[in-house]
């Protein structure tokens, strides 16, 4: 494509096996022409048929597709198209695999971990004419939606919550001349529920094989440096990650305090009894995850003309908050233990529970606490007496 024979609007098919990878790719996109039509795929044999069905203005296609892979994909469209741009992705940077490549013309071969700064160019120079941007209007409401119905709908495809960190500042406090600071990033993230979530769902995604991750610090590691980059800066390109109603704001903010509390006092709890205190510092950061994610369906809601107050905010949280909760940890694939975990700031099931999620169950206790209420009666309830912590314990945690 060029200048003069650019789409109006172009259709786009992006082909890629992991999940996190495909949702980054689809929002750099976006984010450059938020009106193109996207087909989003996970194997090659689906590519090929969307390919041979329907006509593209670009394809973005990873080498290492199940079924059929992106070289032969591409091979496929230059033996019809030999001008479509075709941008090939691939985890090999290797020069064999470039010079395997290059004779099928793609239009770029980008090595992943991807430059995001040098993708987003290269599609601004494919779907943009030069100083051209696209603005998207936010679509109102459908006639006669309710707001019980639209959050019923958005329980199972939402985005999860806002980010209460910037991104691009803490990526960026976090490199050294030598690269990507993985300790220092995360303790510039670490009390961001939406960047916890999304890094141990995607270290645990089909791409990475092992034991299952359950704590921000392993998921880092796992994900190495340049993969985790791309994923959180990935997230502030998502529509309304930052909350502009003030209610919703208020909200958040105390949702947000909420987790932090949760998290720290089962940090300290964790390591008072020798125990997993990372883990347990995940899961008292993830417990709000849903009701954080509601209150950003809430600004879309709010956007699309729907009438908001504090009431009608308060019973949509108590109504669904726990449901969305639910919903994305299994959408997105949190290991079961962090699950029950998490499961276990709000109730303890059954009669023998484990000593990690009596931790996190008195953390949460303790966190819900009025900066007036004492820690009398939770010294003498059913947690901390299993946990067998008394008051002068309780009182060390809470002023630690």
């Amino acid at each position: 494509m060029t200048a003069v024979d650019l789409p109006a609007v172009p259709r786009v098919l992006i082909a890629e096996a992991d999940p996190w990878s495909r949702d980054l790719l689809k929002q750099v996109l976006l984010n450059v022409r938020c009106d193109a039509r996207l087909d989003v795929c996970a194997d090659g044999q689906e590519a090929a048929t969307l390919l041979r069905d329907k006509t593209y203005d670009l394809v973005l296609a990873d080498w290492e597709l199940p079924g059929i892979d992106g070289l032969s994909l591409l091979r496929s469209v230059r033996q019809k198209h030999r001008s479509l741009p075709f941008i090939l992705l691939s985890s090999r940077n290797d020069s064999a695999s470039v010079r395997e490549a290059l004779p099928l013309a793609p239009t770029a071969y980008l090595t992943k971990p991807l430059n995001m700064e040098g993708l987003t160019q290269r599609l601004q120079d494919l779907l943009l004419n030069e100083g051209e941007s696209v603005y998207c209007e936010i679509p109102p409401l459908a006639p006669g939606m309710t707001l019980p119905a639209f959050l019923e709908r958005r329980r199972d495809v939402c985005d999860g919550a806002p980010l209460r960190v910037d991104v691009k500042a803490a990526v960026q406090h976090s490199l050294a001349p030598e690269g990507l600071d993985l300790k220092q990033l995360e303790e510039q993230v670490k009390t961001d529920p939406q960047i916890t979530a999304v890094l141990i769902a995607a270290a645990n995604s089909a791409g990475y094989h092992g034991t299952p991750v359950q704590t921000l610090s392993a998921a880092l590691q796992k994900l190495a440096a340049g993969q985790s980059m791309n994923l959180i800066l990935g997230l502030a390109l998502k529509h309304n990650v930052v909350l502009g109603d003030p209610s919703l704001v208020a909200y958040a903010e105390r949702h947000w305090q909420l987790s932090q509390d949760t998290a720290e006092y089962a940090r300290r709890l964790a390591r008072m009894l020798e125990l997993d205190h990372e883990r347990c510092y995940c899961a008292g950061i993830l417990h709000r995850l849903g009701d954080l994610a509601l209150l950003r369906c809430l600004e879309d809601w709010r956007q699309g003309g729907g009438a908001l107050d504090d009431e009608v905010i308060g019973e949509s949280l108590f109504t669904f908050g726990a449901a969305y909760g639910s919903a994305l940890r299994t959408r997105w694939r949190l290991p079961l233990e962090l699950r029950q975990l998490i499961a276990a700031t709000y109730s303890l099931e059954g009669g023998v529970y484990s000593r990690d999620a009596l931790v996190v169950n008195l953390a949460a206790q303790m966190a819900r606490l009025t900066e007036h209420e004492g820690l009398e009666a939770l010294a003498k309830g059913k947690t901390a007496r299993l946990l067998k912590v008394g008051l002068s314990e309780l009182t060390r945690v809470r002023k630690a």
